[in-house]
């Protein structure tokens, strides 16, 4: 049986996952979720890599995913992240994503693994195979080493419950070449903040972003202008969120945008290692740019 696909454009967030004392904070994490489908965010990622999935145990991963279907209460559509290096672990994670209510997975490359074209299609068609829920690709070669190439994501779409990409590529001739290469109906979505108008241009039609975290009512208005037509405010929008886009991958991201979500009192800064707080330079540069951008007085 093939589970029809939400309306996945504009706006999507990928949500970070507050901590406190090296716990889950759920309450932050709720009172977070809340807050953007409030300021208009279109979409809900939790548990993805900005969410710093890879650190997080399988219960926590799962409770996660649970809250953010329960306080989002099909206000808008949520894309739980369910991939995982294990092909076994990303078909659990899935599995319990449809079982909890989450309208589609986003399920990312596998990472150090260093799977071939042919390891990419076979993880992917399992996990396809073992869940009923609607799959948005992950290609991140920046993270995951590999490429997943416009044949291999051509042979996925032909599968029911594939319906899309999040292209983190920051290659803005390719979503134009996949959508010529796939059609249409294929969901492209960006993965990258400062190319996100860009890539609607190229074909695609919405972006996952790190940025919508703190500015989410902005990064949301960017998206409906782009759709009614209204160039000059996207572009004033767009140039508005730049310094904040460039701001939150000064380090490895999520660190900044923890940062800049403390400074508004969204959660505190704290991330799991390997990853650590943001630097006194960096978070000048964090603090200047939501000022910028008008989140910050």
């Amino acid at each position: 049986m093939t589970t029809a696909t939400p309306a996945l454009a504009g706006s999507l967030v990928a949500l970070i996952t507050p901590f406190a004392d090296g716990k889950v904070d759920e309450r932050a994490f709720q009172a977070l979720v809340d807050w953007q489908v409030k300021e208009g965010t279109h979409g809900l990622v939790p548990c993805g890599t900005t969410g710093e999935s890879p650190t997080l145990s399988h219960e926590e991963h799962r409770r996660l995913v649970e809250l953010c279907v329960e306080v989002a209460d099909r206000r808008v559509p949520v894309v739980a992240g369910t991939g995982s290096n294990s092909t076994a672990e990303a078909i659990s994670l899935t599995k319990h994503a449809k079982a909890v209510g989450a309208d589609a997975a986003l399920v990312v490359t596998p990472y150090y693994n260093k799977p071939t074209q042919e390891g990419l299609y076979q993880h992917f068609k399992a996990i396809h195979d073992a869940a009923d829920l609607p799959i948005i690709i992950y290609n991140i070669p920046g993270r995951s080493v590999i490429d997943m190439s416009i044949a291999t994501m051509a042979r996925l779409a032909a599968l029911p419950n594939i319906v899309g990409v999040k292209d983190a590529t920051a290659d803005l001739v390719r979503p134009l070449r996949t959508r010529v290469e796939l059609g249409a109906d294929f969901i492209q979505l960006s993965g990258e903040d400062a190319t996100a108008t860009a890539f609607l241009a190229q074909g695609g039609v919405g972006c996952i972003s790190v940025t919508a975290n703190v500015a989410p009512r902005l990064c949301a208005e960017m998206q409906n202008a782009w759709v009614r037509g209204d160039l000059v405010e996207m572009a004033r929008i767009r140039d508005l969120l730049m310094p904040l886009h460039h701001a939150m991958f000064v380090e490895t991201s999520p660190a900044p945008v923890k940062y800049a979500a403390s400074l508004l009192g969204l959660c505190r800064p704290e991330l799991r290692l390997p990853l650590v707080e943001t630097t006194p330079a960096t978070q000048e540069l964090v603090r200047a740019a939501l000022v910028h951008a008008g989140v910050l007085s």
